[in-house]
């Protein structure tokens, strides 16, 4: 179906920063995609919260973690809206493993997480990306201040950030002017990721100087205006982590 209506795809919109994002795209009034791998019970609670803000809504079930499934997210896509304007790639995973604790990081830990946070990302915004170049659309990629400090739940993690926030600027670099590509790198969020481990945040927390950690909606701020606020920003890690890493 043909619109002039602008399309949001969110990988990993099921909770936390990627249902922030939907609802947010949902109240400009974009048509939304909502995806999940798992959390079907709450990516259905997210397609009613975008229902609500009366925008269009279609709910995908993949793992970005395989290009067939992200191949086929995208088709159905573009088979319910005939169009793509902003890819926000939030979908991650990890592994809290100690960093010294080098025999815990076995290969199938690093597969899991590369897998996810490089390869998922790579494959969503290549599946995509003759959509975005069509609407002269835009990427966000939702990384992580680890992957600018080392620190972070485990090794394999903060590697696979460091290696998106570069993908960003390649990407940026490769497909410019027809469409840019930006990330997002979070401190710690307010999510159930950080049940438990309040400790660590606090502790974290203690040299920033807005002293507080980010909600969803915080890190949605930053999606919102990399997507749609900017015409002339590209290839840039924009940190949202209360000034700790500064």
């Amino acid at each position: 179906m043909s619109s002039d209506r602008k399309v949001a795809l969110v990988t990993g919109s099921a909770t936390g920063v990627g249902r922030a994002c939907a609802v947010r795209f949902a109240k400009l009034g974009y048509a939304v995609v909502v995806n999940y791998s798992k959390s079907e019970a709450d990516a259905i609670e997210t397609v009613k919260l975008v229902e609500a803000e009366g925008a269009p809504v279609l709910l995908c079930k993949a793992t970005v973690a395989d290009a067939g499934q992200v191949n086929e997210m995208i088709a159905a896509a573009e088979a319910a809206f005939d169009r793509l304007d902003v890819l926000v790639n939030n979908a991650g995973t990890t592994h809290f493993v100690p960093h010294a604790d080098l025999d815990a990081l076995t290969d199938q830990v690093w597969h899991d997480i590369f897998q996810v946070n490089v390869m998922g990302t790579f494959y969503a915004t290549r599946a995509a990306m003759p959509l975005l170049k069509a609407s002269k659309g835009s990427v966000v990629n939702v990384t992580s201040v680890a992957g600018l400090t080392g620190s972070g739940s485990s090794i394999p993690y903060c590697a696979s950030k460091a290696a998106l926030n570069c993908m960003t600027q390649s990407l940026a670099r490769a497909f410019g002017p027809d469409v840019r590509v930006n990330a997002v790198a979070p401190g710690p969020i307010l999510t159930r990721w950080l049940e438990g481990r309040e400790t660590h945040v606090a502790k974290f927390l203690e040299q920033a100087p807005l002293g507080r950690a980010a909600d969803p909606d915080d890190i949605a701020d930053a999606v919102l205006y990399l997507a749609t606020g900017t015409t002339l920003t590209t290839g840039q890690v924009l940190v949202v982590d209360g000034g700790r890493t500064m």
